[in-house]
């Protein structure tokens, strides 16, 4: 297969066609300890053409299973972050206003937080499935309250109380505990359980934000934060794969900064990520449009 770096793999349907819009957020200004989630969606580009279209866990291919349109990445020269927060919001809405789904690729963590305020918009009944090593429920983060710290906070203020469910959590200060087992359901140090959403869920519309810290450091050293005692890539493929079954809204891949693993092995995961998701994006749609 003829190598082309644009669109990520299979990602090359004309927009009008496409059900799903991939794009990239290469922010990383708020990174509180090592950066590079800059240069993630570039990375996730290039090397998605080592992998197969096909998926063996879902028996569905990129090719023939789903439509979806690489519109590259959006383009933040210049701004600071609210500007940055802005213009993903407005992005969004268009995606909306078009009837498709969006799938995000960072970036840190932060820019989920405008992709959820918008489709809470759109949906008022939003609930957000979080998998993380870290709580990011912070109220702010050295007094700055936009920060990939601080994320998961700002979404719960701008969703309904306790319809946060956050998966493989094992780091955060004592206060964001205490927080999460008082507004949210929180599922500490595993990805286990997330079959149980089919029924708790229904159907709500639901968006899932993947940090990709939540694996270990062992299997995943291409991040800016890393925590030990991560889960392995197959748990969190079959906790993601669980969910299938949700009418999921969108979804984000965050937190990949492929210069601090020189072996490319994180970048191979957060590919393999990204294919399993647009499937099971896919899916969701085919199942909303049959009614």
């Amino acid at each position: 297969m003829e190598k082309i770096d644009e669109t990520f793999m299979s990602f090359d349907k004309p927009y009008h066609q496409a059900d799903i819009v991939y794009f990239g957020a290469p922010f990383d200004g708020t990174a509180s300890f090592k950066k590079g989630a800059f240069f993630g969606p570039k990375a996730i580009r290039e090397d998605s053409y080592g992998l197969e279209t096909y998926s063996p866990y879902q028996d569905q291919d990129l090719e023939t299973d789903t439509k979806v349109v690489d519109v590259g990445d959006l383009n933040f020269s210049g701004m600071g972050t609210e500007e940055v927060l802005d213009d993903i919001n407005e992005f969004i809405e268009k995606i909306i206003n078009d009837d498709k789904i969006p799938l995000m690729v960072g970036g840190e963590h932060l820019v989920s937080y405008p992709v959820v305020k918008a489709l809470k918009e759109n949906y008022p009944d939003l609930a957000v499935i979080h998998y993380d090593a870290h709580m990011d429920l912070r109220y702010d983060y050295e007094g700055d309250k936009l920060s990939h710290a601080t994320v998961m906070r700002r979404i719960y203020e701008s969703i309904d109380s306790r319809s946060i469910y956050q998966f493989g959590i094992r780091s955060g200060t004592r206060e964001e505990f205490a927080f999460s087992k008082e507004k949210c359901h929180t599922h500490l140090f595993e990805v286990t359980g997330s079959e149980k959403l089919l029924d708790i869920l229904r159907d709500r519309p639901v968006y899932i934000t993947i940090d990709l810290d939540v694996l270990d450091p062992g299997i995943f050293s291409g991040t800016g934060t890393q925590e030990p005692g991560g889960v392995t890539f197959k748990e969190l493929l079959d906790s993601i794969i669980n969910l299938d079954g949700l009418n999921i809204v969108g979804a984000d891949i965050v937190e990949l900064a492929p210069n601090l693993d020189n072996s490319g092995v994180s970048t191979s995961c957060a590919c393999k990520v990204v294919r399993e998701m647009a499937i099971i994006l896919s899916k969701s749609r085919r199942r909303r449009a049959d009614g």
